[in-house]
C-alpha cells in the first residue's frame, strides 16, 4: 500500500500548484476548447480566417443558430457567399456568419476560396478561337466580362499567366484575359477561310483552294475538280524552264528562233490567241528572258510555243514526267484539263524556285483585275480565260505568304476578286 501512495504522488511534485488547485475550475473558451482537442487533420479541414471570395462546392443547408441545429434554407452550389465573421461553436466547430444572419460550418469541403492561385509573367504569340470572353482579370466567380475589338482567328501577343480554380488565363495588355481553352498555339486562320469558303462560295462551277505556306495548312472548296486550264497551264512552261535555268543548262541570254515549226507541234496553243509577239513566225531570235516575260505579263501564246518547243522538248516525257511528279497527277499539257489544287501546286513549285519568274508574275497585263484588283501587297498571278471559264492562281505576298487557285466555270472576274478579298482579309 504505501508503495502505491508514493507512486501516486509522483504526478503532485511534478506538476504546479496551480494547475492541481481545487480551490475553483478553470473556464476555456470555444476556442480554447478547439486548439487543446482538434488535431492537424481537423484544422486543416476548417477555415482559420476569413475567405476572400468564399463560394459554395456543393448545395448546402444553413443554419438560424451558430451550433448549426435549426435550418434556415439551403445554397445553391457555386454561390458567392457574403461571410461577415468567423468563430467556434459550442460543439468545437468553426462556423461562418454570413451577412442576413445564418450560419454555415467553415469547412473546406463545402466552401472554397476563389482566388488566384498563380501568376507570373509570360510572352507567347497565340491566335483567338471563336466565342472566346476577356475578362478584366484571371477569372473567378464574380469577375466582369469586358468588351474589346479582338477577332476570332486574329493574332495576340501575352504578357502574363495566372492559374485560378477555373483555369488557365493569358493577360493580352490594353485587353484583359483570355482563357487557354480559347487560344490556339497554332496559326489557326485557314479555319476561317474555310468556313468563309463553305458559307458563301459552295458551288459546283468554283474549284477553289487555299494553301497557307508557313503552315501548309489548307482549305478548299471542290479543289479536286477539272476544267479546262487555258493559260494557266502555262505554270508547267515557266516551272520547267525555270528549273533548267537554275541547274545550268540554259541561260536567260540563250537565244531561241521563231519559225513555223514552233506553233505547230501538236501540244503548242493557239498562236492567234493572247500576247503580243507576231502571229505568225518571223525567223527573229528572242531570248529566254525576254520570253518568259511575255509569258508572264502578257500571256503571250507564241511565247510559250517558242519555250515549249525548244526548251521543254515540245513537252515530251521528260517535261511530263517532271511535271507530273510536282503536281501528283497524270499532266497532259494537250488537254490541258486541270484542277486549282493542281494549277496551286504547280505555283507553289515556282515559289520555292525563288526565281525572276515571281517578279515577272507580279506586273502583268492583268493586274486591275481578278484576285489582284483589290489587294494591295504583292500578288504574282496567272490567269486563264478560254469559253465561259475564267480562273486566276497566285501567290499573295501578305505577312504569311499563301497560295490562292481560283477556277471558274461561267462567273466573272469580279466573282474571282470577291472571293480573293474575303480570303486576304482573314490571311492579310
Amino acid at each position: 500500500m504505501k508503495k502505491l501512495f508514493a507512486v501516486m504522488l509522483i504526478p503532485f511534485f511534478l506538476t504546479s500548484l496551480s494547475a492541481v488547485s481545487t480551490e475553483k475550475s478553470v473556464d476555456l473558451t470555444n476556442v480554447e476548447k478547439y486548439q487543446l482537442t482538434a488535431g492537424i487533420a481537423t484544422t486543416a479541414a476548417y477555415y482559420d480566417s476569413l475567405p476572400s471570395n468564399p463560394i459554395l462546392i456543393q448545395a448546402t443547408d444553413v443554419f438560424k443558430d451558430s451550433n448549426l441545429t435549426t435550418v434556415s434554407g439551403s445554397l445553391a452550389a457555386n454561390q458567392h457567399l457574403d461571410v461577415i465573421d468567423l468563430f467556434v461553436n459550442d460543439n468545437s466547430e468553426p462556423v461562418f456568419k454570413l451577412s442576413n444572419g445564418s450560419y454555415i460550418k467553415a469547412s473546406h469541403q463545402l466552401i472554397y476560396d476563389d482566388v488566384v492561385l498563380s501568376q507570373e509573367s509570360d510572352n507567347e504569340k497565340y491566335w483567338l478561337k471563336e466565342d472566346f470572353k476577356v475578362y478584366q482579370a484571371p477569372y473567378v466567380v464574380g469577375t466582369h466580362e469586358v468588351q474589346t475589338d479582338l477577332t476570332a482567328y486574329s493574332a495576340v501577343t501575352v504578357t502574363q499567366k495566372a492559374t485560378t480554380y477555373h483555369g488557365t488565363y493569358y493577360k493580352v495588355d490594353g485587353k484583359g484575359w483570355i482563357s487557354e481553352d480559347y487560344l490556339s498555339t497554332s496559326d489557326n486562320r485557314m479555319e476561317k477561310v474555310q468556313q468563309v469558303l463553305n458559307q458563301k462560295y459552295n458551288k459546283g462551277n468554283y474549284s477553289i483552294y487555299v494553301k497557307q505556306l508557313s503552315t501548309q495548312e489548307t482549305a478548299d472548296i471542290n479543289s479536286d475538280t477539272t476544267m479546262y486550264a487555258a493559260s494557266v497551264a502555262k505554270l508547267a512552261t515557266l516551272y520547267y524552264v525555270e528549273e533548267k535555268i537554275q541547274d545550268g543548262s540554259v541561260k536567260m541570254d540563250d537565244k531561241l528562233r521563231y519559225t513555223a515549226d514552233v506553233n505547230n507541234f501538236s501540244k503548242a496553243y493557239n498562236p492567234s490567241g493572247s500576247g503580243k509577239i507576231s502571229k505568225t513566225a518571223d525567223n527573229k531570235d528572242y531570248s529566254v528572258e525576254d520570253l518568259l516575260k511575255a509569258v508572264c505579263q502578257h500571256s503571250d501564246n507564241v511565247a510559250t510555243n517558242i519555250l515549249g518547243y525548244y526548251i521543254a522538248k515540245q513537252y515530251g516525257e521528260h517535261f511530263t514526267s517532271d511535271i507530273s511528279a510536282i503536281t501528283n497527277t497524270a499532266f497532259d499539257m494537250k488537254s490541258r484539263e486541270m484542277s486549282s489544287k493542281t494549277a496551286a501546286g504547280l505555283m507553289e513549285a515556282i515559289y520555292q524556285q525563288n526565281g525572276d519568274i515571281i517578279s515577272y508574275l507580279s506586273s502583268t497585263d492583268f493586274d486591275t483585275a481578278r484576285i489582284s484588283k483589290d489587294i494591295n501587297v504583292q500578288v504574282a498571278h496567272k490567269i486563264g480565260d478560254a469559253y465561259d471559264y475564267r480562273h486566276d492562281v497566285a501567290i499573295v505576298y501578305a505577312n504569311e505568304p499563301f497560295i490562292l487557285s481560283i477556277f471558274t466555270d461561267n462567273a466573272s472576274y469580279d466573282d474571282i476578286s470577291n472571293i480573293a478579298n474575303d480570303v486576304y482579309n482573314i490571311l492579310k
